[in-house]
């Protein structure tokens, strides 16, 4: 196993410290973008283009973005989970920039899951 760099040490910190943001109850959502080898090939990249965009427009300060590594449903890519302090995680599948542009103003910013979307719930 390759040796960690300083540089690796305070990726793994920077990743625990927001993840301790949303757990302290400092952001109302966490949004995770598995981008797994596979999730990149089916577009991961433009969902997460397109969701960051979204946030910046919008001018939003309580979501946590983060990403992930593949969950092991490839043929589902790409996928998102949105957790909601309090609430069950939900996982939306096959999703396109448009898709994750809809997520984000009617479940991420006014808590109606979309269920056309979703994959699984908790």
């Amino acid at each position: 196993m390759a040796k960690l760099t300083v540089e690796d040490l305070r990726k793994i910190k920077e990743r625990v410290r927001q993840e301790d943001v949303f757990r302290s109850g400092e952001k109302r959502v966490k949004v995770t973008v598995h981008m797994g080898t596979c999730g990149i090939a089916s577009g991961a990249k433009d969902i997460m283009d397109a969701l960051l965009d979204e946030i910046t427009a919008n001018n939003v300060g309580d979501v946590l973005v983060t990403t992930s590594g593949c969950i092991g449903i490839c043929s589902r890519e790409p996928l998102v989970t949105v957790e909601e302090q309090g609430k069950d995680p939900i996982v939306y599948e096959q999703l396109t920039a448009n898709k994750i542009r809809q997520v984000f103003r009617r479940h991420i910013m006014a808590g109606d899951v979309q269920s056309e979307f979703v994959m699984a719930r908790g």
